[in-house]
């Protein structure tokens, strides 16, 4: 019998509405691989605004839970799990990690069945897989750990595995939110020049420069392709980055990457928002190619940049610039929503 009977969630139960802020109870005992996990704290990242506004299409499985990076604690731990004991600090994590990868869990809401992932973070507690937690030493810092759960891993592979940037390679990064940031901070670390960051709101992009943009434009101001042009002297860009999936914004970024350079697709376009390319020069080895998560390995790569954090080379803290409680997510969401919020917002889950 699991010792948590009930908890206070944030569900998504219809697409494009609020999430219901409500108690719901947990199963009576724990499958084989799954973990109970105390929620400290989740990101939100742009994934679950997709998720609430139906951008992949007909939602299938509300209504359901939702966040895909956090922190917690382990409470308890079902059968054959060997990744975490109770006690442990860990990062909740989307992409899978070492051991079991267990049936997701379904939660009971007045007797209507509500459905999860594999992981879950907007929720007071929360029942995962072993496979999408990651232990971290207990006296790291619970505010900026969940962004190893999706921003900085993400970020860190699109920069590492996706795009391989090279040192001294141009780098342009078309959206400075949350991962974008990041991925300002992992092409500085690789020593990638220009870094050119691209938004439409001045706080982010001066963030972004704090973080190591050697260029910024507000694409609100001015003709982002014309200053782009000016940076690297019609010569192209060697890697491109788009993490608004704007099919307008996709095709500009291929249109002014070199003819052997790389366009890396993070954003999703909305279900039947098509781009139109010219594509002889994929013949020719120029790269269009869509990341999952930065093809990262939570198991190996959370540790190496926990190691980044604590030698001082990866600032983490700048990136969190707003918090909520659970009860005022929506608030949150509506922000993140119209850009209001600048780098990545912190949602603290149980009180």
């Amino acid at each position: 019998m699991t010792s948590v009977k009930t908890m206070k969630a944030a569900i998504l139960v219809e697409s494009n509405q609020p999430l219901a802020i409500a108690e719901i109870a947990l199963p009576s005992q724990l499958d084989i691989g799954q973990v109970l996990v105390q929620i400290h704290y989740s990101g939100i990242c742009g994934a679950q605004i997709n998720e609430i506004q139906a951008a992949k299409g007909p939602d299938k499985f509300l209504p359901h839970l939702l966040g895909h990076e956090g922190v917690g604690t382990v409470i308890e731990t079902g059968p054959g799990v060997t990744a975490a004991k109770p006690g442990d600090l860990v990062v909740l994590h989307w992409r899978k990690g070492k051991g079991i990868q267990a049936n997701p869990p379904a939660y009971d809401w007045n007797g209507q069945r509500v459905n999860s992932g594999w992981v879950t973070t907007f929720s007071e507690y929360s029942i995962v897989s072993e496979n999408r937690i990651t232990p971290i030493p207990k006296d790291f810092d619970q505010q900026t750990a969940p962004l190893f759960g999706c921003a900085v891993t993400t970020a860190i592979g699109v920069i590492n595995n996706n795009a391989q940037v090279k040192i001294g390679q141009s780098v342009v990064i078309f959206g400075a939110g949350g991962v974008g940031l990041n991925m300002v901070q992992a092409a500085a670390m690789v020593s990638a020049y220009p870094i050119i960051a691209i938004d439409l709101f001045d706080d982010k992009l001066k963030l972004a420069s704090k973080l190591g943009a050697t260029h910024i434009i507000n694409s609100n101001k001015t003709d982002a392709k014309t200053e782009i042009q000016k940076i690297v002297e019609n010569a192209g860009v060697d890697v491109a980055i788009d993490n608004t999936g704007q099919p307008r914004i996709i095709e500009l970024a291929y249109e002014l990457t070199k003819p052997q350079g790389k366009v890396v697709l993070v954003g999703v376009p909305k279900k039947g928002n098509n781009i139109t390319i010219y594509s002889l020069p994929i013949h020719f080895k120029k790269i269009i190619t869509g990341s999952e998560g930065g093809e990262t390995y939570p198991t190996e790569d959370i540790p190496r940049y926990i190691k980044l954090c604590q030698a001082g080379k990866l600032n983490l803290k700048e990136v969190i610039t707003d918090h909520f409680h659970l009860d005022d997510i929506n608030i949150a969401i509506e922000k993140m929503t119209k850009g209001e919020i600048t780098g990545r917002c912190l949602v603290k889950c149980k009180p």
